[in-house]
C-alpha cells in the first residue's frame, strides 16, 4: 500500500469510499507523521490526537452508512487564528494565554459538517502579522524545503506558516489559512503548495480572530489545485453571523478543473515589473505566459497604475484596523492578565507583556494614523488610493480580461533569522509587494507552484480574478500545474 500521508484529497477521498483504508487508519498515518516531524518543523502549536480518533471513527461509520460527507474522513490542520470549541485558539500569541473558546468557527463548522477530521491548530504569525512566521510566540514554523547542499532553515512565509510547512510536509492532508496581504499566496509559493485568497465575502470570517477586517479573508492551502478546489467547495458559505459575507451560491469549485482556457484573455500588468526583480522570477513569469498561450488563453499587456500605492496605502488601513481589533484584548475577561496597581495598571502591564513585538509596532502605526490631525493626511487618505486600485483592476476587466497573471513573492524562501530583514522591518514588508493590491480591492488571488530556483526552491506564480470568478483562476491554475509538474519537498527532518 502507498504511504497514506501521500495521498491528496482527491485520492484519500475516493479510496476511502472504496474501502481501501478506513478514516481512522488514514488519520493515525497523520497523527504518527505529526509526532515524528513537528520537533524539527514546530508546524503545530497543539495537536488534538483523541479529538482526531473520535472524528475519524464518526466518519468510518458514515462510509459505511453511505452516507459521507464531501470531506469524510480527510485530516486537515487550523490555522491557530480560527476558533475551535474547547481547542487551543491563541492566533500564537502570549496575550491569550490559555484561551479555548466556547464557539466554533463557520469555517471549522462547515468542514467538520462536510466529514473532515481535525488533527491540530497550526502555528502562524502572531495574529497574522508577518510574512515569515517568526513573530509567532511559539517560535517560528520551519519550511520543509532547504536549499540544495544546505542544512540552513528556511522560514515557510507568512502568516499562515504552519498551514503551508504543514501541507508541504505532508503533516495534514490539506489546512485552513487566512490571507490580509498574501497570508496565504505568499508562503503557499515559499512551499511548493497551493493557495487561494478567495473573493472578500466568499468565505465567512466569523470566528476568526481579526487581524484588519476589511482586508482578511479566509481560504485553503492544498497540495494541488483540485485539493484547493475540493476545499474552498466546503469552507465558502454565507453567514448571518458575519454580514459582509455574500449570499451567492457556492459552486462545485471542482467542476472547472480541467475545462479549456480558449478564449480566456490574460492580461499582464507592466506594473508588477520591479526594480530589482531577480531574472529567475521574470524567466518563471515569461514561462507561465507561454504556458497560458500552449493552452489556448490569449495573453495581452495591462497597466494597474495605481499599483505603486499599494504597500503604503495597505501598511495605512491593515495597522489601522488592527489598533482597533486588538483593542478587546486586555487581560480582563480571558487571556493573559499581569496584576498592577489599578485597572490602567493592569492593562498595560498585560498588554505589554503579552503582545509581541511586530503587533506592538503595527498597533502604535495604526494608533497614529487614527490620531486626531492625522485621520485625514493618513486613513482617510489610504483609503482613496484603496479606491483608485479597485477601479483600476474594474478597468482592466471591463476590457475584456478575465484574469491577472503575476509574480508572488520577490524571492524564494529566505534563511529564519535573516539579520538584513530582522533588522529592516520596512524589507519585510516589502515581502507583500505583489499580494497586497489583491487584498485592497477585495479580489480572489491564487498562487500556484510553478519551478524551482537555482537553490532548488519553489517559485510560485499568481493569478488575480474578477469577484466570485474563483471558477477561472482554478482552471487556469490546473493548466500552469499541468505543465510545471508538482513539486516536493526532499525529506530531511
Amino acid at each position: 500500500m502507498t504511504d497514506l500521508t501521500s495521498l491528496t484529497i482527491a485520492e484519500a477521498r475516493d479510496k476511502l469510499k472504496a474501502k481501501d483504508f478506513s478514516a481512522v487508519e488514514l488519520t493515525d498515518a497523520y497523527l504518527a507523521a505529526v509526532d515524528a516531524a513537528n520537533e524539527a518543523l514546530n508546524t503545530y502549536v497543539a495537536v488534538t490526537p483523541e479529538k482526531a480518533r473520535d472524528m475519524a471513527k464518526a466518519s468510518d461509520e458514515k462510509l459505511a452508512a453511505g452516507n459521507a460527507g464531501a470531506l469524510e474522513g480527510i485530516p486537515l490542520g487550523v490555522k491557530d487564528l480560527f476558533a475551535v470549541r474547547d481547542v487551543h485558539t491563541q492566533a500564537c500569541s502570549h496575550v491569550l494565554d490559555g484561551f479555548k473558546p466556547k464557539y466554533e468557527s463557520t469555517v471549522t463548522q462547515n468542514l467538520w459538517d462536510a466529514g473532515a477530521v481535525m488533527l491540530g491548530k497550526l502555528n502562524m504569525d502572531e495574529f497574522a502579522m508577518g510574512s515569515s512566521n517568526e513573530s509567532s510566540y511559539y517560535g517560528p514554523a520551519v519550511n520543509p524545503w532547504r536549499a540544495t547542499g544546505s542544512d540552513k532553515n528556511l522560514v515557510p512565509g507568512g502568516s499562515s506558516g504552519g498551514s503551508a510547512a504543514a501541507v508541504a510536509a505532508h503533516l495534514c492532508a490539506g489546512a485552513t489559512a487566512t490571507d490580509t496581504g498574501g497570508s496565504i499566496r505568499q508562503p503557499a509559493a515559499f512551499t511548493g503548495t497551493v493557495g487561494i485568497k478567495p473573493t472578500y465575502g466568499r468565505v465567512s470570517r466569523w470566528g476568526i480572530a481579526a487581524y484588519a477586517s476589511s482586508l482578511d479573508q479566509a481560504g485553503p492551502i492544498a497540495r494541488d489545485v483540485r485539493d484547493a478546489a475540493i476545499l474552498l467547495t466546503s469552507m465558502a458559505s454565507v453567514d448571518a453571523k458575519d454580514t459582509t459575507s455574500v449570499d451567492l451560491p457556492v459552486p462545485d469549485y471542482e467542476k472547472a478543473i480541467g475545462q479549456s482556457l480558449k478564449g480566456l484573455k490574460i492580461g499582464i500588468p507592466k506594473e508588477y515589473r520591479v526594480d530589482g526583480m531577480p531574472e529567475e522570477i521574470e524567466k518563471l513569469w515569461a514561462q507561465g505566459v507561454a504556458w497560458l498561450k500552449d493552452a489556448g488563453a490569449e495573453v495581452v499587456d495591462i497597466s494597474l497604475p495605481h499599483t505603486k500605492y499599494a504597500l503604503p496605502a495597505y501598511y495605512i488601513v491593515a495597522p489601522a484596523e488592527a489598533s482597533s481589533n486588538l483593542a478587546r484584548y486586555d487581560g480582563v475577561r480571558y487571556g493573559l492578565r499581569i496584576d498592577g496597581k489599578d485597572i490602567a495598571d493592569m492593562y498595560e502591564k498585560s498588554r505589554a507583556a503579552g503582545f509581541g513585538s511586530e503587533v506592538k509596532r503595527r498597533i502604535m502605526v495604526g494608533t497614529y494614523v487614527l490620531s486626531a490631525g492625522y485621520y485625514d493626511a493618513y486613513y482617510l487618505k489610504a483609503q482613496k488610493v484603496r479606491t483608485l486600485i479597485k477601479r483600476d483592476f474594474e478597468n482592466v476587466f471591463h476590457e475584456g480580461v478575465d484574469a491577472v497573471l503575476a509574480p508572488i513573492t520577490p524571492s524564494s524562501a529566505f534563511e529564519i533569522g535573516d539579520k538584513e530583514l530582522a533588522a529592516d522591518p520596512v524589507k519585510m514588508y516589502l515581502q507583500d509587494v505583489f499580494t497586497i493590491t489583491v487584498n485592497m480591492a477585495g479580489l480572489p488571488g491564487l498562487s500556484v507552484p510553478a519551478g524551482l530556483d537555482g537553490k532548488g526552491l519553489p517559485l510560485g506564480l499568481q493569478l488575480i480574478g474578477k469577484p466570485f470568478e474563483e471558477e477561472t483562476l482554478f482552471k487556469t491554475a490546473y493548466a500552469i500545474e499541468q505543465a510545471a509538474g508538482k513539486f516536493t519537498p526532499a525529506k530531511w527532518w
